[in-house]
């Protein structure tokens, strides 16, 4: 009889503190996007010439709510496009980033277009949603002639 009583014993103390625990943790979500293009003629206009740049490398740094920095290296998928994403606890989840582009591999669109070195953002989005980055722009080291 007692060995029973303290199995059930057991059992509600291992369900109370599961219960507690997983109260207390909240999960958050976030999802940082963006596209790195190639700006054929550098005419800073989007035209039938631009393409998109695939494997393109682009880092984004984020500090958390409670002062964590995150370093994060993403590289463009055949779209162009770019993410980052995390799960953490609420508490931990994002406060500001930085997202800048770092290489374009593209032989032809290697050289960073005026005014794309970064992009700082506060993320205010609740869990679940994501923040657009404006694109990122590379021009080519010699223009082509078509262009002119």
């Amino acid at each position: 009889m007692e060995s029973s009583r303290s199995k059930v014993l057991i059992v509600l103390y291992l369900t109370v503190i599961t219960s507690l625990m997983v109260k207390g943790v909240r999960g958050w979500t976030g999802e940082i996007h963006g596209r790195v293009v190639c700006d054929v003629c550098a005419d800073s206009s989007v035209g039938p010439e631009d393409h998109v740049l695939e494997g393109a490398e682009v880092a984004v740094l984020c500090i958390t709510k409670s002062g964590e920095v995150l370093n994060y290296q993403a590289f463009t998928d055949s779209m162009g496009i770019y993410r980052v994403a995390e799960t953490m606890p609420e508490i931990d989840r994002w406060d500001a980033c930085l997202a800048r582009p770092i290489s374009s591999f593209h032989e032809h669109c290697t050289r960073l277009g005026e005014g794309n070195s970064g992009l700082k953002f506060r993320y205010n989005h609740p869990s679940g949603y994501s923040h657009a980055v404006r694109p990122f722009v590379y021009r080519p080291t010699n223009v082509p002639t078509y262009c002119i």
